[in-house]
């Protein structure tokens, strides 16, 4: 890889170590409320699949050796294993799936589609998945602690993504050509 796309990936596996701390607990779910979920999607819309995936590869390989990185500092396999450790691996899947299904034209409404309607559904699937193996209850319960709380936010943040995505993307395009 080039300088300039390593550049670009170190960059944003920094951003998502750092919207890893900006987190809110709620009462009533394991999960919070972060700021990942924009980098995510961010991550997505600026990068090539390939990238995108080792990006968050290597966000997840940094927690799972001890760095502290997760949502809330925390860190270790105990978290890839506990109840929200299925949104971590939703991250994962969804990253070069969003990118690789953004297209070639930097459009708002698309990439904002692709993230609410493709990437946001592999995320809430992956932390669903987690919350039943570590509650074992009822889907609607598993809906109520994993999914419902965050969709208003999870719509806000695709919209903030989508829309700095085509910013970035219009920006890089321009320092490539100068």
């Amino acid at each position: 890889m080039k300088t300039r796309e390593l550049t670009k990936m170190s960059i944003c596996v920094t951003l998502l170590c750092i919207a890893s701390y900006i987190s809110f607990p709620l009462p009533f779910t394991p999960a919070m409320i972060t700021a990942q979920t924009i980098v995510i999607n961010l991550i997505a819309l600026i990068l090539v699949p390939k990238q995108a995936i080792v990006t968050v590869g290597v966000y997840i390989l940094l927690g799972i050796c001890g760095i502290p990185v997760f949502t809330g500092g925390a860190a270790g396999l105990g978290k890839i294993f506990g109840p929200t450790g299925g949104f971590l691996i939703g991250y994962l899947l969804s990253a070069p799936i969003i990118s690789l299904l953004k297209g070639k034209e930097k459009s708002f409404k698309r990439y904002l589609v692709v993230t609410v309607l493709v990437g946001m559904p592999i995320i809430y699937l992956g932390g669903s998945i987690s919350m039943y193996i570590y509650q074992r209850t009822n889907i609607l319960s598993i809906l109520i602690t994993a999914v419902f709380p965050f969709i208003l936010g999870d719509l806000l943040k695709c919209a903030a993504a989508s829309y700095i995505g085509v910013k970035l993307n219009q920006s890089i395009v321009k320092s490539v050509e100068a």
